[in-house]
Protein backbone atom coordinates (compact mmCIF):
# COMPACT_ATOMS: atom_id res chain seq x y z
CA UNK A 1 0.00 0.00 0.00
CA UNK A 2 1.54 3.39 -0.89
CA UNK A 3 1.88 6.16 1.33
CA UNK A 4 -0.36 8.90 0.81
CA UNK A 5 0.13 10.97 3.93
CA UNK A 6 3.14 12.73 2.89
CA UNK A 7 4.47 14.50 -0.43
CA UNK A 8 3.50 17.03 -2.82
CA UNK A 9 0.29 15.93 -3.44
CA UNK A 10 -0.40 16.93 0.27
CA UNK A 11 -3.82 19.14 0.22
CA UNK A 12 -3.00 22.76 1.42
CA UNK A 13 -5.29 25.39 2.73
CA UNK A 14 -5.27 27.37 -0.24
CA UNK A 15 -6.93 24.36 -2.10
CA UNK A 16 -10.41 24.33 -2.14
CA UNK A 17 -12.49 21.64 -1.31
CA UNK A 18 -12.88 19.42 -3.86
CA UNK A 19 -9.39 19.99 -5.12
CA UNK A 20 -8.27 18.59 -1.10
CA UNK A 21 -10.69 15.78 -1.97
CA UNK A 22 -9.20 15.08 -5.41
CA UNK A 23 -5.32 15.16 -3.70
CA UNK A 24 -6.75 12.23 -1.17
CA UNK A 25 -5.57 8.77 -1.87
CA UNK A 26 -8.46 6.22 -3.39
CA UNK A 27 -6.58 2.97 -2.04
CA UNK A 28 -6.69 1.80 1.28
CA UNK A 29 -3.66 3.07 3.41
CA UNK A 30 -2.10 0.96 6.16
CA UNK A 31 -2.51 2.52 9.65
CA UNK A 32 -1.36 1.25 13.03
CA UNK A 33 -4.08 -1.29 13.84
CA UNK A 34 -4.85 -1.79 9.94
CA UNK A 35 -5.99 0.06 7.51
CA UNK A 36 -8.01 3.04 6.65
CA UNK A 37 -10.08 4.28 3.40
CA UNK A 38 -11.25 7.10 1.97
CA UNK A 39 -14.53 6.36 -0.08
CA UNK A 40 -16.71 9.17 -1.85
CA UNK A 41 -20.39 8.75 -3.17
CA UNK A 42 -20.71 10.04 -6.43
CA UNK A 43 -23.80 12.75 -4.94
CA UNK A 44 -21.58 14.06 -2.42
CA UNK A 45 -18.83 16.16 -3.88
CA UNK A 46 -17.19 17.73 -0.75
CA UNK A 47 -17.68 14.89 1.48
CA UNK A 48 -15.72 11.72 2.08
CA UNK A 49 -16.54 9.33 4.52
CA UNK A 50 -13.40 7.71 6.75
CA UNK A 51 -13.38 3.61 6.87
CA UNK A 52 -11.18 2.29 9.88
CA UNK A 53 -10.51 -1.71 9.41
CA UNK A 54 -13.51 -1.98 7.43
CA UNK A 55 -15.96 0.10 9.98
CA UNK A 56 -16.84 3.72 8.90
CA UNK A 57 -16.10 5.45 11.71
CA UNK A 58 -15.98 9.42 10.27
CA UNK A 59 -17.81 11.29 8.11
CA UNK A 60 -16.10 15.13 6.65
CA UNK A 61 -17.62 17.54 4.16
CA UNK A 62 -14.47 19.53 3.29
CA UNK A 63 -16.77 22.50 2.55
CA UNK A 64 -18.70 22.55 5.60
CA UNK A 65 -17.43 21.49 9.32
CA UNK A 66 -20.77 22.44 10.25
CA UNK A 67 -22.54 19.18 8.22
CA UNK A 68 -22.57 15.83 10.89
CA UNK A 69 -23.80 12.98 8.25
CA UNK A 70 -23.80 10.78 10.95
CA UNK A 71 -27.17 10.11 13.41
CA UNK A 72 -25.44 10.07 16.30
CA UNK A 73 -23.40 12.93 15.92
CA UNK A 74 -26.35 15.07 15.12
CA UNK A 75 -28.06 13.80 18.22
CA UNK A 76 -24.41 15.16 19.86
CA UNK A 77 -24.64 17.75 18.27
CA UNK A 78 -28.23 19.12 19.58
CA UNK A 79 -27.16 18.64 22.60
CA UNK A 80 -24.31 20.74 22.54
CA UNK A 81 -26.25 23.32 20.48
CA UNK A 82 -29.11 23.49 22.94
CA UNK A 83 -26.62 23.83 26.23
CA UNK A 84 -27.39 26.56 27.75
CA UNK A 85 -24.24 27.80 29.43
CA UNK A 86 -22.77 31.23 30.23
CA UNK A 87 -21.86 33.40 26.91
CA UNK A 88 -24.84 31.54 24.63
CA UNK A 89 -24.78 29.23 22.09
CA UNK A 90 -21.56 30.18 20.46
CA UNK A 91 -19.52 30.38 23.79
CA UNK A 92 -16.05 28.13 23.48
CA UNK A 93 -16.17 24.84 25.55
CA UNK A 94 -13.30 23.01 26.72
CA UNK A 95 -14.09 19.32 25.04
CA UNK A 96 -12.40 15.90 25.24
CA UNK A 97 -12.71 13.21 22.35
CA UNK A 98 -12.27 10.20 22.90
CA UNK A 99 -11.41 8.30 19.38
CA UNK A 100 -10.59 10.90 17.20
CA UNK A 101 -11.06 9.42 13.71
CA UNK A 102 -11.19 11.47 11.41
CA UNK A 103 -12.25 14.90 13.80
CA UNK A 104 -15.95 15.49 13.06
CA UNK A 105 -17.02 16.59 16.29
CA UNK A 106 -13.77 18.45 16.84
CA UNK A 107 -14.45 20.18 13.46
CA UNK A 108 -18.16 21.22 14.56
CA UNK A 109 -16.96 22.57 17.72
CA UNK A 110 -14.53 24.37 15.87
CA UNK A 111 -16.71 25.91 13.73
CA UNK A 112 -19.77 26.43 16.13
CA UNK A 113 -18.00 27.47 18.99
CA UNK A 114 -14.97 29.41 17.82
CA UNK A 115 -11.96 29.40 20.31
CA UNK A 116 -13.80 26.44 22.19
CA UNK A 117 -10.11 24.12 22.85
CA UNK A 118 -10.47 20.12 22.01
CA UNK A 119 -7.74 17.62 22.94
CA UNK A 120 -8.40 14.19 21.26
CA UNK A 121 -7.91 10.64 21.89
CA UNK A 122 -6.53 8.51 19.11
CA UNK A 123 -4.95 4.57 19.70
CA UNK A 124 -4.06 4.77 16.08
CA UNK A 125 -0.92 6.74 16.09
CA UNK A 126 -0.78 6.22 11.53
CA UNK A 127 -4.29 7.19 11.64
CA UNK A 128 -3.66 10.84 13.66
CA UNK A 129 -1.15 11.55 11.63
CA UNK A 130 -3.02 10.58 8.48
CA UNK A 131 -5.95 12.87 9.17
CA UNK A 132 -3.69 15.60 10.09
CA UNK A 133 -1.68 15.52 6.87
CA UNK A 134 -5.19 14.89 4.58
CA UNK A 135 -7.69 17.11 6.06
CA UNK A 136 -7.27 20.89 7.57
CA UNK A 137 -8.08 20.10 11.42
CA UNK A 138 -8.17 23.00 13.80
CA UNK A 139 -4.23 23.56 15.06
CA UNK A 140 -3.14 23.72 18.79
CA UNK A 141 -4.22 25.26 21.46
CA UNK A 142 -8.07 24.89 19.25
CA UNK A 143 -7.00 21.01 18.97
CA UNK A 144 -4.59 18.63 20.90
CA UNK A 145 -4.51 15.51 19.13
CA UNK A 146 -2.53 13.09 21.52
CA UNK A 147 -1.93 9.07 20.92
CA UNK A 148 -2.88 6.49 23.31
CA UNK A 149 -5.35 4.48 24.94
CA UNK A 150 -8.71 6.55 25.88
CA UNK A 151 -8.57 5.72 29.59
CA UNK A 152 -5.04 5.75 30.13
CA UNK A 153 -5.19 9.34 28.59
CA UNK A 154 -8.05 10.30 30.40
CA UNK A 155 -6.60 9.74 33.84
CA UNK A 156 -4.14 11.81 33.06
CA UNK A 157 -6.35 15.35 32.67
CA UNK A 158 -6.66 17.44 35.37
CA UNK A 159 -9.73 17.41 37.69
CA UNK A 160 -12.68 19.58 36.92
CA UNK A 161 -10.44 20.82 33.14
CA UNK A 162 -13.44 19.62 30.69
CA UNK A 163 -16.90 21.17 30.04
CA UNK A 164 -18.09 18.01 27.52
CA UNK A 165 -16.43 14.24 27.24
CA UNK A 166 -17.34 12.72 24.05
CA UNK A 167 -16.83 9.11 23.84
CA UNK A 168 -16.89 7.41 20.30
CA UNK A 169 -14.15 4.53 20.98
CA UNK A 170 -14.31 1.20 19.06
CA UNK A 171 -12.51 -1.51 18.36
CA UNK A 172 -14.09 -2.84 15.26
CA UNK A 173 -17.11 -2.46 15.66
CA UNK A 174 -17.52 -2.95 19.44
CA UNK A 175 -16.83 -0.76 22.37
CA UNK A 176 -13.80 -2.15 24.39
CA UNK A 177 -15.04 -3.01 27.90
CA UNK A 178 -12.73 -1.07 30.26
CA UNK A 179 -14.03 2.10 28.79
CA UNK A 180 -17.33 1.33 29.74
CA UNK A 181 -17.06 0.39 33.65
CA UNK A 182 -18.05 2.54 36.70
CA UNK A 183 -14.75 3.01 37.37
CA UNK A 184 -13.76 4.72 34.17
CA UNK A 185 -17.62 6.85 34.22
CA UNK A 186 -16.31 7.83 37.69
CA UNK A 187 -13.13 9.46 36.53
CA UNK A 188 -15.17 10.84 33.09
CA UNK A 189 -16.84 12.98 35.82
CA UNK A 190 -13.77 13.86 38.07
CA UNK A 191 -12.58 15.15 34.61
CA UNK A 192 -15.86 17.46 34.11
CA UNK A 193 -16.58 20.60 35.23
CA UNK A 194 -19.92 20.78 37.16
CA UNK A 195 -22.74 20.82 35.11
CA UNK A 196 -20.89 19.18 31.97
CA UNK A 197 -21.87 16.50 29.91
CA UNK A 198 -20.57 12.81 28.91
CA UNK A 199 -21.72 11.60 25.43
CA UNK A 200 -21.37 7.98 24.94
CA UNK A 201 -21.69 6.48 21.90
CA UNK A 202 -23.28 2.92 21.81
CA UNK A 203 -24.11 0.87 19.02
CA UNK A 204 -26.59 -2.08 19.99
CA UNK A 205 -29.16 -4.62 18.64
CA UNK A 206 -32.48 -5.74 19.99
CA UNK A 207 -33.05 -5.72 22.76
CA UNK A 208 -30.66 -3.29 23.48
CA UNK A 209 -28.72 -4.76 26.59
CA UNK A 210 -25.61 -2.89 25.86
CA UNK A 211 -27.39 0.19 25.70
CA UNK A 212 -29.62 -0.44 29.38
CA UNK A 213 -26.25 -1.62 30.92
CA UNK A 214 -24.84 1.69 29.59
CA UNK A 215 -27.29 3.58 31.23
CA UNK A 216 -27.40 1.45 34.57
CA UNK A 217 -23.29 2.18 34.89
CA UNK A 218 -23.21 5.80 33.80
CA UNK A 219 -26.26 6.52 36.57
CA UNK A 220 -23.75 5.42 39.44
CA UNK A 221 -21.36 8.60 38.88
CA UNK A 222 -24.15 11.03 37.60
CA UNK A 223 -27.26 12.35 39.01
CA UNK A 224 -28.81 12.53 35.54
CA UNK A 225 -28.85 10.39 32.82
CA UNK A 226 -30.83 10.00 29.22
CA UNK A 227 -30.67 8.11 26.43
CA UNK A 228 -31.39 9.18 22.79
CA UNK A 229 -31.93 7.46 19.61
CA UNK A 230 -34.82 6.81 16.81
CA UNK A 231 -38.03 5.81 18.28
CA UNK A 232 -37.99 2.82 16.65
CA UNK A 233 -34.71 1.62 18.04
CA UNK A 234 -35.83 2.59 21.24
CA UNK A 235 -38.52 -0.35 20.88
CA UNK A 236 -36.17 -2.34 20.07
CA UNK A 237 -36.70 -3.02 16.00
CA UNK A 238 -33.60 -2.44 14.95
CA UNK A 239 -29.64 -2.45 15.06
CA UNK A 240 -28.22 1.20 15.45
CA UNK A 241 -26.25 3.76 17.38
CA UNK A 242 -28.05 5.48 20.36
CA UNK A 243 -26.12 8.81 22.64
CA UNK A 244 -25.92 8.43 26.25
CA UNK A 245 -26.01 10.68 28.60
CA UNK A 246 -24.42 11.75 31.84
CA UNK A 247 -25.20 15.14 33.44
CA UNK A 248 -25.41 16.61 37.04
CA UNK A 249 -27.63 19.00 35.37
CA UNK A 250 -31.12 17.52 35.23
CA UNK A 251 -32.71 20.59 33.74
CA UNK A 252 -30.70 20.59 30.31
CA UNK A 253 -32.25 16.69 29.69
CA UNK A 254 -35.44 18.39 30.57
CA UNK A 255 -35.31 21.04 28.51
CA UNK A 256 -37.77 21.62 25.76
CA UNK A 257 -35.48 23.32 23.46
CA UNK A 258 -33.91 20.11 23.31
CA UNK A 259 -36.61 17.92 22.64
CA UNK A 260 -37.74 19.68 20.24
CA UNK A 261 -34.25 20.11 18.31
CA UNK A 262 -33.94 16.48 18.48
CA UNK A 263 -37.26 15.98 16.88
CA UNK A 264 -36.56 18.21 14.26
CA UNK A 265 -33.45 16.40 12.84
CA UNK A 266 -33.29 14.61 9.67
CA UNK A 267 -33.76 11.22 11.42
CA UNK A 268 -36.42 12.22 14.25
CA UNK A 269 -34.84 11.20 17.87
CA UNK A 270 -36.41 10.83 21.44
CA UNK A 271 -34.64 11.57 24.31
CA UNK A 272 -35.63 9.21 27.79
CA UNK A 273 -34.83 10.63 30.94
CA UNK A 274 -35.62 10.65 34.65
CA UNK A 275 -38.01 8.01 35.37
CA UNK A 276 -38.25 6.76 31.60
CA UNK A 277 -34.30 6.49 31.51
CA UNK A 278 -34.46 4.43 34.79
CA UNK A 279 -37.43 1.97 33.51
CA UNK A 280 -34.97 1.84 30.22
CA UNK A 281 -32.29 0.34 32.89
CA UNK A 282 -34.42 -1.66 34.98
CA UNK A 283 -32.81 -5.11 35.53
CA UNK A 284 -29.49 -3.84 34.35
CA UNK A 285 -26.40 -4.46 36.23
CA UNK A 286 -23.48 -2.06 35.46
CA UNK A 287 -19.97 -3.15 33.96
CA UNK A 288 -16.92 -3.07 36.19
CA UNK A 289 -14.03 -3.46 35.96
CA UNK A 290 -13.55 -6.71 37.71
Amino acid sequence: MADHGRGKNRPTVRDSPRAMLDALPHDPVESSTGTVELRRERDDPTGVTVVVNGVPSSHLDLADPRRLEFEYMQQMAAILDTWDVPGGPTAPLRAVHLGAAGCSMVRYLDATRPKSRNIAVEIDARLAELVRAWFQLPRAPALRLRTGDARVELSALPTGSADVVIRDVFAGNATPLHVRTTEFVADVHRVLRPRGFYLANVADRPPLTEARREVATIATAFASVGVIAEPGQLRSRRYGNLVVVGTDDAAALGSATLARTLRSLPAPARLLSGADAAAFAIGAAPWRDD
